[in-house]
């Protein structure tokens, strides 16, 4: 071996790996420019990372470029062109016209990691996610959604919070950890039969575990795990994402183990009770998809989706009203008007609450917490404007620039809710507000959302005054992308509405 290296001329396989490299990088421009030149306009994308360099130094500001290119557009997640949709007209063909074909979801290496495949949230478009979905749905609905007892429990856990934040009455304080325990715990009612308390530490750290896989996912973390997923077998900060999703799978199967040992088939408590008897009855069917692995991750998928994506919404609502305290002084007169201070607001109420009614949207519109929407997958080959689409291309929605758009918005870039409102200052709603997406993937729990958001934040306003600590600085509004976009932490004062009339 040494006498085969001793005659190697180290010049000649330098230059011939020099050579190789620069061949390689040649022939990706050669396949970059040819993949561009039968795609949509977009930014210009690097050899074999695409766009994420952009995405990664400032996602907000590249989120809202794309719309320069038209109403669809190409970027880059890597050697691979996805597809943008920066209009609502072109997203409503694309997802409600043609839906089965665009409802397909990607392989998400970091997903897939974790999830082994299961759940309804990114499971692809097939017979398991049908099966899943339709029985959550079903069983939602047996459990509340929709119905006054859900509204009622949404209104009962919101008096819970305005307790738990009366105790920091007059000290400036970080509100997240109460408005995610708040949210949660009506999802948690749901599918565990159960609440659990502000103080639950326990608790508290799997809310922790959620928040902080939803960051790590979106960040450059994800994004360098999904171009090199085989970094799975090294150490870093990848791993995290591992062990936070073990652990909360550990927390779910506990509960089912506990709610085996009281199941009564006649009597489901909550969505696991009802899982376990439908895997019963399905036991027999070759095409079952309801199993132990099913059912933890589908449970994880409602956890997480009920918890982070209201509660993320309620603290950018927080930001919001303390930045325009009129809107919030308007919102609680018009409130108490109808409620007075005692009397809880119900989904009815809507109705001669248009302005706060109006707020609420606003917030969520604003808020923008997925500014590219939840990742969509062709399941065929299509065509789209003039494209040729071929199965498997991803497919994004820029709810940024829908919600932002010009020609469909009085007040497209600032905070206000005259954007839903009519000339007779009643509640009115908008076509370009696609908060929840559209077609078979929009958001299964858009009515629970916004029963909680409307309750939770009428409540809130109804009993508490909200505002900025002396001094404090005004958080950054691009917010923290990761699969959701979240505030930066921030610090609110509030106290008591007097009740004197």
């Amino acid at each position: 071996m040494e006498s085969v290296l001793r005659y190697l001329d180290w010049t000649a396989v330098g230059l011939a790996l020099l050579g190789g490299l620069l061949s390689l990088v040649l022939l990706e421009f050669f396949r970059l420019n040819s993949s561009r030149s039968r795609s949509p306009p977009g930014p210009k994308p690097l050899p074999f990372v695409g766009n994420l360099m952009q995405i990664i130094q400032n996602p907000m500001a590249f989120v809202r470029s794309l719309k320069n290119y038209g109403e669809m557009s190409s970027l880059y997640l890597g050697r691979r062109p996805s597809i943008v949709l920066n209009t609502a007209q072109i997203l409503k063909e694309a997802f409600v016209q043609n839906g089965a074909v665009f409802s397909g979801r990607p392989c998400v290496p970091l997903i897939e990691w974790i999830t082994d495949g299961y759940g309804i949230v990114m499971v692809t478009y097939g017979n398991s996610w049908k099966q899943q979905r339709r029985f959550a749905l079903h069983t939602l609905r047996n459990f509340g959604l929709g119905k006054k007892t859900m509204e009622e429990r949404v209104a009962e856990e919101a008096q819970y919070l305005v307790k738990e934040m009366l105790k920091q009455e007059g000290k400036a304080f970080y509100p997240s950890n109460p408005i995610m325990n708040a949210v949660s715990n009506i999802i948690c009612s749901i599918i565990f039969g159960d609440r659990f308390e502000y103080n639950d530490k326990r608790f508290a750290e799997l809310l922790e575990y959620l928040n902080e896989n939803m960051r790590l996912g979106g960040s450059a973390v994800g994004q360098i795990f999904n171009l090199l997923p085989f970094i799975k077998h090294f150490p870093g900060p990848h791993q995290k994402v591992w062990q936070n999703a073990d652990s909360l799978k550990g927390f779910i199967r506990e509960v089912v183990e506990e709610h085996r040992k009281t199941l009564d088939p006649e009597n489901p408590r909550d969505f696991i009770d009802a899982y376990m008897v439908e895997m019963t009855k399905k036991e027999a069917n070759e095409e079952s998809t309801f199993h132990e692995e099913n059912m933890v991750l589908s449970t994880v998928d409602l956890f997480l989706a009920g918890t982070d994506t209201t509660g993320t919404s309620l603290r950018w609502g927080l930001i919001y009203i303390m930045d325009n305290p009129d809107v919030q002084e308007r919102c609680h007169e018009e409130i108490v008007s109808v409620l007075g201070f005692d009397r809880s607001p119900c989904m009815d109420d809507r109705a001669q609450l248009p302005y706060t009614h109006a707020t609420v949207y606003e917030i969520l519109r604003c808020s923008d917490i997925v500014p590219l929407g939840v990742v969509h997958q062709t399941t065929q080959p299509t065509q789209l404007r003039g494209y040729h689409i071929p199965t498997g291309t991803q497919i994004l929605s820029n709810l940024t620039a829908i919600m932002t758009d010009r020609q469909h918005w009085k007040h497209p870039d600032t905070f206000n809710p005259e954007n839903f409102l009519d000339e007779n200052g009643q509640f009115c709603k908008n076509d370009s507000f696609l908060a929840f997406s559209v077609g078979p993937r929009a958001c299964l729990g858009e009515t629970l959302a916004k029963t909680e958001l409307f309750i939770f934040f009428t409540s809130l306003l109804q009993r508490l005054k909200f505002s900025w600590p002396p001094g404090a600085p005004h958080p950054n509004m691009d917010g923290i992308v990761g699969l959701v976009r979240s505030p930066f932490p921030f610090s609110t004062i509030c106290h008591s509405r007097e009740t004197t009339s």
